[in-house]
Parts: C-alpha cells; sequence; structure tokens
C-alpha cells in the first residue's frame, strides 16, 4: 500500500457479524480466531492512524440468522466497535450498494479503501467490484478475510483463488503483517 495514495483511506469492515462466529446456527468462518484478531490488529491500527473505520453489516430476510434483531445479526463484539464508527446495512453482496456507505467513504477525502471481512467469495469479492465500479482504489487485508469451506472446494482454496483474482483486477492485496507493522498470527 503506498503511503501517498493511502494515507487516508479508510477502513471497511464487511459482515464480521456473531453468526459468523459462534456457530449457533452455522459453523464458524474458516479460522474465525484468527479472523477476529487480524481484523483487531487492523482496527487498532487504523485508529492508531487517525483512519476512519466503518462496518458493514448484511440484513438477512426474515428467518435468516442474520436478520435483524436475530442474536446472529450484530456485529461480533469482540471487534470491540466504538459508538463513533458507523455501521451501514445492506442486503446484496455489495457494500457499495448502500448509497450512505459511498458518501461516507467520499466525506473521507480519499480515493482507496481497506478491505476485510466477509464472505470472501461473496461479499468481499462484490465489495472489491463496486469500490473499483465507483472510481476507487482498493486494498485487500489478504490474510483478513475468510469464508467457509464448499462441497468442491476448501475455504483456504477459496481465499487463495480470490486473492489472485483481486490481483488480476489491480487490487493492492498487503498482509496484515505488512499493513499494521506488528506480526499477525
Amino acid at each position: 500500500m503506498s503511503r501517498t495514495s493511502a494515507e487516508k483511506a479508510p477502513v471497511i469492515i464487511i459482515d464480521l457479524q456473531t453468526n459468523m462466529f459462534d456457530g449457533l446456527v452455522e459453523p464458524p468462518l474458516h479460522e474465525a480466531d484468527l479472523l477476529t484478531e487480524r481484523a483487531r490488529k487492523v482496527i487498532d491500527w487504523a485508529r492508531r492512524e487517525g483512519r476512519a473505520i466503518a462496518f458493514v453489516r448484511h440484513d438477512g430476510p426474515e428467518g435468516d440468522p442474520l436478520a435483524p434483531g436475530e442474536p446472529g445479526w450484530p456485529v461480533w463484539p469482540a471487534l470491540g466497535q466504538r459508538d463513533d464508527e458507523p455501521t451501514f446495512s445492506k442486503t446484496v453482496r455489495d457494500s457499495f450498494s448502500n448509497p450512505e456507505l459511498g458518501q461516507w467513504v467520499e466525506s473521507q477525502g480519499a480515493p482507496e479503501v481497506v478491505i476485510l471481512g466477509a464472505q470472501t467469495d461473496f461479499c468481499i469479492a462484490g465489495t472489491v467490484q463496486g469500490a473499483i465500479a465507483a472510481g476507487l482504489k482498493v486494498t485487500v487485508v489478504s490474510d483478513a478475510h475468510s469464508t467457509l469451506d464448499q462441497p468442491q472446494e476448501s475455504a483456504a482454496a477459496i481465499i487463495r483463488r480470490y486473492n489472485a483474482q483481486f490481483a488480476e483486477a489491480g487490487v493492492n492485496l498487503v498482509t496484515t503483517e505488512a499493513l499494521t507493522g506488528s506480526p499477525a498470527a
């Protein structure tokens, strides 16, 4: 991540909601504990650097574990979201489908965003595409997004495949350690 273009780049944390971690309704994300630790390192780094942080929360349909008001819907408490860090809702893969997120990013005065969260093959991929379509430079924290195993492909393989696709699309990939200067778990 070049320091000149990304000095103000806000951090967007996508769909790291209770259901993705607690294992009560669905299996936890691949390496959920490591993902939490890495997300916390990025959040702490962003706060030290004076960068804005926003959380995106998926609002599922009625009856879904991610439906508003369901126990799995809130942002994962272990991330330590502060009151002054906004939450933007969405109902589709692309977080930028919510125009309020785009307005918030624009208000930060940076041409770039830093993205992490879940799920790699759904909302991370969709948001990367949405950010690029909005004319933003994109940095993805390559070891701080995750998904679930699929019948034909492991979560680790999906993450590797999407990181390669992100790089081909011109996304800047950076590890938690390279971004924050502190060793990743």
